[in-house]
């Protein structure tokens, strides 16, 4: 099972990975950890990553980059109309009234949801893990900002469902570093000792993010987290792009804004200076040669004198998000262990600066600033899967925005509301309400405090508890509904169920009962009552929490604790058995892309890979017939001059006119048939160069053969003992075979040698090789056939022998062989006995 964690930035990706006993960061096929957040689609197929961001100024209206914060937004949203400015690509609104882009693709306009966007980076993702993991990749988890809503979270993961990735968590990025931070720690307190609260900073390229965390041994538990989502390094991109442009219109008479080609030049050199500047305090040029209407640019700047005081109402926003942060904590400085920074813009000196000034302290760098986010999802990905086995390590994060539920009550046509989750409260977490209904009543659930929330609309999402009916004796139900904060950060109601009473008349002490106060509270519905579920985190508090129900009028509130007896000695008690039924739910998400449409999405990217990779394959052939003809070219004054034929020196040099002109886009097998024609040629050329290389090493093998048999001929017929044991007719029969052999090499060398080089060979080198084994095989059994040896005399022989010569080898009469069962000192004979030969 593999193991995955995609930092899902807005200008790079990283992903991280579990392996080898550790977290590393991945390389993609250009050996790059990070890989651009960018799409470029053409007319054939689509580049993403590296590829995509060599096209961002060649193919300027179809590269696709900065689409992360359009997630979940509607086309008419402040924030997407004002997007839509910068963006050198066109922008649309979707069916479903969400943001699409408009490109053109496969020679045709089209028109993608962001989610496919997303989803086309996340396959990418998906393609480089299992080309690092060497096996499939599904189980991922996958970053988001602390401050996406639940509509933009929703969106993530159906970008995340297009790609066929299996999300086990959205992590939100300030966690997931906190994470990287914490698990590795040996020296954190224990958990009965007062935590280590730490700081994580968070600054990159499009956002601004802060979280306190508060660490024991085997825990991390989030405190607060604020952010500025409208501040990141692009932001002092754009401040020195505007002060350049103002400069250029100026000094040359340029108008940058106006050409996109320009622009994205010079967002690009800015990047680049805002990088150096970081690293060094003196004046630095900025040069771009051929910028506009063939003009070269230039200028220069300086980080103290100019940069800062061009940022000032920049960096002067670093310093809210840090007191809110420490105020919601309620934190002092002195209670803060230490400032840990991540994120690429946390390199610019002054933002160290405004971070350190406000805690008074060193800010700290143990963290890697661009792949932290990256390693802690790929370690919560291996606490999740079961695969890993991971130190036992808690994590309580919590709810960015405070969640309110509102209904409808009976009471004079009021509503009720009431705050199921605050700000900052634990997460994941499910809380119980109970609600006295009689028919089927919605739930709506939105932000309580919109100005507080980043996005236009505070609706979460409406739903419908179904099956409600009074019970037998006309009275109101009781409803239970379980609502829910889950491990994504997303708001749900996850269940409701109905308590069915039924009154048991006499005692019966083994039945399950619920006994419950019949009091009913005058002018008043609706009871809640929100409990605490300990499934998931560890909570603060066990029991029944108080709440206040704040309704349309004034009504009564009911407070209630799990250690609170109320008297009512004029209200019996009545025992009743109660019955739980489950009950349905229709939920109806604010923008949530229905299933139907996410299927589509996915047969889309499917068709989209397959064209892809069809494409590829295409590209491959061209490569090869590219690849053959400069291969023979460079070989045609080198080692296959002497060989080469005037036809195929034609044939090359028409082929390569054909690539670059009617040959240039071509189909796969077009390609595959222009290749095997000029093999056809080439063919026999190489093997005539093979066989011209090859040929004298075996002649000179076989000559050397033929000249040995020959030798030992001539000493059988010299009448050499060595041979004396060979059969006459089979030597005949073996000098017959070597004149034949000799024949047949030297009428085949006489004619090879009359041929020239540019002509096949008469003899391959497989023949020569042939006839060696052949000489082999038929001459080498006999000429080397081993001597018969001489076999020793029966036991016959041995008795008749030792009759009359008596004791051989110095043995008495009576034994016949040696007896092994006798020592090795009592087989050695006195040296005066006579030994008979």
């Amino acid at each position: 099972m593999s193991v995955v964690g995609i930092d899902l930035g807005f200008l790079n990706c990283y992903i991280g990975v579990a392996r080898s006993g550790g977290i590393e960061t991945i390389a993609n096929e250009y050996s790059d950890r990070c890989t651009p957040a960018c799409i470029s689609l053409g007319s054939k197929t689509r580049a993403i990553g590296n590829a995509a961001k060599s096209q961002i100024v060649t193919n300027v209206k179809n590269t696709l980059h900065g689409f992360k914060k359009l997630h979940g937004r509607a086309f008419e949203d402040p924030y997407i109309q004002a997007e839509r400015a910068k963006l050198p690509y066109e922008l649309q609104k979707m069916p479903n009234g969400s943001v699409g882009v408009k490109v053109r693709y496969l020679d045709e306009e089209r028109l993608f949801a962001v989610e496919q966007i997303t989803g086309m980076l996340l396959a990418k993702l998906k393609e480089t893990s299992e080309s690092a993991l060497k096996k499939p990749v599904a189980d991922c988890v996958i970053s988001v900002p602390s401050f996406f809503t639940d509509t933009e979270r929703r969106s993530v993961m159906a970008a995340a469902q297009i790609a066929g990735l299996n999300c086990l968590k959205l992590m939100n990025e300030t966690t997931a570093v906190a994470l990287a931070y914490g698990i590795y720690k040996q020296d954190l307190p224990a958990l009965e000792e007062k935590p280590r609260n730490v700081v994580f900073v968070d600054m990159g390229h499009s956002a601004y993010q802060v979280s306190i965390c508060a660490f024991n041994k085997g825990k991390l538990k989030v405190l607060a987290t604020t952010f500025d989502p409208f501040l990141g390094g692009r932001n002092f991109d754009e401040a020195l792009v505007d002060y350049f442009s103002e400069e250029f219109r100026t000094k040359y008479k340029l108008n940058v804004k106006e050409n996109p080609r320009a622009l994205l030049r010079l967002y690009q050199e800015c990047e680049k200076l805002k990088k150096l500047m970081s690293a060094n305090a003196s004046d630095l040029p900025l040069n771009i040669e051929c910028f506009m209407n063939d003009l070269d640019v230039s200028s220069k700047m300086n980080r103290y004198t100019q940069f800062e005081q061009l940022c000032a109402a920049l960096l002067s926003r670093v310093e809210p998000p840090l007191r809110a942060a420490m105020e919601q904590a309620k934190l002092q400085r002195e209670d803060i262990y230490g400032i840990e920074i991540v994120g690429g813009a946390t390199r610019i000196p002054a933002v160290k600066e405004q971070i350190s000034n406000f805690f008074c302290k060193e800010i700290s760098t143990t963290l890697n600033a661009d792949e932290a986010v990256a390693r802690g999802c790929a370690l919560q990905c291996a606490i999740l899967s079961p695969a890993f086995k991971v130190r036992e390590f808690s994590i309580t994060d919590v709810v960015p925005y405070s969640i309110t539920l509102r209904w409808k009550s009976s009471y004079e046509e009021g509503t009720g509301e009431c705050e199921v989750f605050s700000k900052n409260h634990a997460a994941p977490f499910s809380k119980v309400i109970t609600f006295h209904k009689k028919e089927p009543f919605d739930l709506e659930a939105f932000y309580t405090h919109p100005h507080e929330v980043p996005y236009p609309d505070s609706r979460i999402g409406r739903f419908t508890i179904q099956n409600v009916g009074p019970q037998h004796d006309g009275d109101n139900s009781k409803v239970k509904v379980k609502v829910r904060v889950n491990i994504h950060g997303l708001f749900s109601v996850a269940n409701a169920s109905i308590i069915e009473k039924q009154n048991i008349e006499g005692d019966h002490s083994d039945a399950p009962m619920d006994t419950e106060s019949s009091i009913k509270n005058q002018g008043r519905e609706d009871e809640l009552v929100c409990k605490h579920s300990q499934a998931d985190e560890e909570t603060e508090n066990a029991g029944i929490e108080t709440k206040v129900c704040t309704h349309s009028l004034q009504l009564q509130t009911l407070q209630a604790s799990s250690g609170d007896k109320q008297d009512h000695p004029s209200l019996p008690r009545a025992k009743t058995k109660v019955k739980s039924i489950d009950l349905p739910i229709q939920a109806s998400l604010y923008r949530q892309l229905g299933q139907d449409l996410i299927n589509c999405y996915i047969e889309n990217e499917g068709k989209m890979i397959m064209q892809d990779k069809l494409e590829k394959e295409r590209n491959d052939a061209k490569n090869a017939v590219e690849e053959y003809v400069y291969d023979f070219r460079d070989k045609l004054c080198g080692v296959f001059e002497k060989f080469i034929t005037e036809e195929l020196t034609l044939m090359l040099e028409d082929t390569e006119n054909w690539l670059y002109e009617d040959g240039e886009d071509q189909p796969k097998q077009v390609y595959m048939d222009k290749l095997q024609e000029l093999r056809k040629f080439g063919q026999p050329i190489q093997e005539r160069y093979m066989e011209h290389e090859e040929r004298p090493k075996v002649l000179n093998e076989l000559g050397k053969k033929i000249q040995l048999l020959m030798k030992a001929v001539e000493a059988y017929k010299n009448k050499d003992e060595k041979y004396d044991h060979l059969d006459p007719a089979e030597m005949e029969k073996v000098e017959k075979y070597i004149s034949e052999a000799m024949n047949w090499l030297n009428t085949k060398m006489n004619a090879q040698n009359k041929l020239s080089l540019t002509q096949d060979p008469i003899v391959k080198v497989a023949e020569i090789m042939s006839k060696s084994k052949e000489l082999d095989s038929f001459c080498n059994p006999i000429i080397y056939k081993p001597k018969p040896k001489i076999e020793p005399p029966n036991d016959g022989q041995s008795k008749a022998n030792g009759e009359h010569n008596g004791p051989v080898n110095g043995q008495s009469s009576t034994e016949t062989g040696p007896d092994p069962a006798k020592d090795n000192s009592q087989q050695t004979k006195p040296s005066g006995e006579m030994e008979v030969d």
